[in-house]
């Protein structure tokens, strides 16, 4: 095994083009982490967010957090994997785990099995997702039969995963989203389909036990309103402003939580559960090699994908 690899790097913050193909040392597996070679990894919002203003990093570093891939090496210590098992997961974040690269070292409890159903670049699409919907709907929420779930931007990267593991809870589920979107989300257990740019969805869900806002605004307020009293608003962009919503809602008779994702063994199980029992599917928009990490960007800044990107690593 060579102790080099290739890489996604930027040196400073900025557009796309500053993700550059770089060869830099190859990671070694430290006490409890595994060695992952990479097959596939997962595009998602926060990436470019930190790819443009940092955040939690400072440059020089390799963005990227889903991973989906083989395990090349274990540390000491590590008894849930070997070399050769196929695994998948969102190790580190929020701190760097250079997930655009040949490979990753993480944790071997930030991993689980991969989906035997998926495909790597199908397993790849999951994590930080997938995760979000579970910890909110699942851990949060308590999502469970006959719950009443509103999931706002139901066709993007959360949202659909959303959609179908309230479903797979036995959920009556409510999804906003334009018209050319509503096939899909039918096809994933919504009961019910907004049309946000002509609807207003608040003339339509009435007494939800559960809100997943990924969208914030006015959004907020007015899922405030469709709640039955005591029902929960979980916001995943209003991470920052805790208090603020929290108090917002009780005032209102309601109840509102932030979520930020983190890495977990036991939701990725969960996940991979639903997807190997044919409950739940990413769906995949469009496929990158690694290298054109940039254009993948481009295409997830312009808003109107649904669904999920993923770059494969090719060898």
């Amino acid at each position: 095994m060579s102790e080099h690899m290739r890489a996604m790097r930027q040196q400073v913050l900025g557009g796309p083009e500053v993700l550059l193909p770089v060869e830099v040392e190859r990671p070694v597996p430290g006490p409890t982490e595994v060695l992952v070679e990479v097959h596939a990894a997962g595009v998602n919002p926060v990436d470019w967010t930190v790819r443009r203003h940092g955040l939690f990093l400072t440059p020089p570093y390799t963005v990227g957090w889903d991973v989906s891939g083989v395990v090349a090496a274990v540390g000491a210590g590590v008894t849930r994997f070997q070399a050769g098992d196929e695994v998948y997961g969102m190790p580190h974040f929020p701190r760097a785990a250079g997930g655009y690269a040949e490979y990753v070292t993480a944790p071997s409890r930030h991993l689980a099995r991969k989906p035997a159903a998926l495909s790597h670049v199908e397993a790849a699409a999951l994590p930080l997702a997938g995760l979000t919907a579970w910890q909110a709907l699942v851990d949060t929420a308590g999502v469970r039969t006959g719950d009443r779930v509103l999931v706002h931007a139901a066709a993007g990267g959360v949202g659909h995963l959303a959609v179908q593991i309230a479903k797979a809870r036995g959920a009556y589920v409510v999804a906003t989203a334009s018209v050319p979107r509503h096939e899909l989300l039918r096809g994933w257990g919504a009961d019910v389909c907004v049309d946000y740019r002509t609807e207003d969805f608040t003339a339509v869900a009435r007494d939800m036990d559960v809100v997943l806002d990924t969208v914030g605004g006015d959004y907020e307020e007015r899922s405030l309103g469709v709640l039955r009293p005591d029902g929960l608003l979980v916001s995943i962009v209003a991470v920052f402003a805790a208090q603020r919503l929290a108090a917002k809602a009780q005032a209102a008779g309601r109840r509102a939580v932030t979520l930020l994702v983190e890495p977990d063994q036991a939701g990725l199980a969960g996940i991979a559960a639903l997807a190997d029992g044919g409950q739940l599917k990413p769906l995949v928009a469009a496929v990158f090699p690694l290298e054109e990490a940039g254009r993948a960007h481009e295409l997830g800044e312009g808003g109107h994908t649904a669904g999920k990107i993923v770059l494969t690593v090719a060898r």
